[in-house]
């Protein structure tokens, strides 16, 4: 039922990737041609959209309600670091989870949660200011019946994600990066967030001379007016 937790990701890795947006990282990952860019099915979002999260994933393989295992993996971190990854098989006749698990993997040292299930007391959730990602909200309790996985491969949102990999979830919705494609993911993401700081100044230079009157520059991206040569 539980396995030994993973190694945490390297501080460095950590921090690189809180300094990127999760839009970010899944092109790094589509430039690298990673399966499916190990993004999660878009139903699975941040309860309240302040949300962000970076960590180490802890996997936990649940169904029908039974929070059971949630329980044993919130209890079993042996650091902080760690963000739990439950794939609760899309279940919606009850809530996984709520603010009193919430509160106790914050208190346990866990980043946050990502579900693919239902979560509730929403209040209770911002106000801790603790980060979960879910299908959404239901009132009903769960149940409390089998061991079921910790720390084995699991799918959540549609994804393959294994003990160690990391994750990342804001506003936008949550990835997931292979362990071993890391580093290489990082630099293609990095790349792009500096592309898109370019940008950023050649869209403000251009709304700045079109409002004084100047003659304005090249708006559009090299890359659109190369594609169009092409037809």
């Amino acid at each position: 039922m539980l396995k030994d937790f993973p190694e945490l990701l390297p501080a460095s890795i950590i921090e690189r990737a809180r300094n990127l947006e999760v839009s970010q990282i899944c092109d790094g990952m589509k430039a690298l041609k990673i399966p499916h860019y190990g993004t999660m099915a878009a139903q699975i979002g941040p309860v309240d959209p302040s949300f962000k999260m970076v960590g180490t994933a802890v996997t936990v393989e649940t169904s029908d309600g039974d929070n059971f295992p949630i329980h044993v993996a919130t209890y079993s971190a042996p650091r902080e670091g760690y963000i739990m990854v439950i794939d609760g098989k899309g279940y919606d006749g009850c809530a996984y989870l709520g603010d009193k698990i919430m509160g106790a993997c914050k208190a346990m040292g866990y980043q946050g949660i990502v579900i693919d299930g239902y979560t509730r007391d929403r209040s209770g959730n911002i106000e801790l200011g603790f980060p979960v990602f879910s299908r959404g909200l239901t009132p009903a309790g769960p149940v409390k019946k089998n061991p079921g996985k910790i720390n084995e491969s699991i799918y959540c949102g549609g994804i393959l994600v294994n003990p160690g990999d990391l994750v990342c979830g804001d506003e936008n919705g949550v990835c997931v990066v292979p362990r071993s494609s890391i580093e290489e993911v990082l630099v293609e993401a990095e790349k792009k967030k500096a592309y898109e700081e370019k940008r950023d100044l050649v869209i403000a230079e251009y709304a700045a001379k079109k409002k004084s009157g100047e003659p304005l520059p090249q708006l559009a991206p090299q890359w659109v007016l190369d594609m169009l040569d092409q037809k």
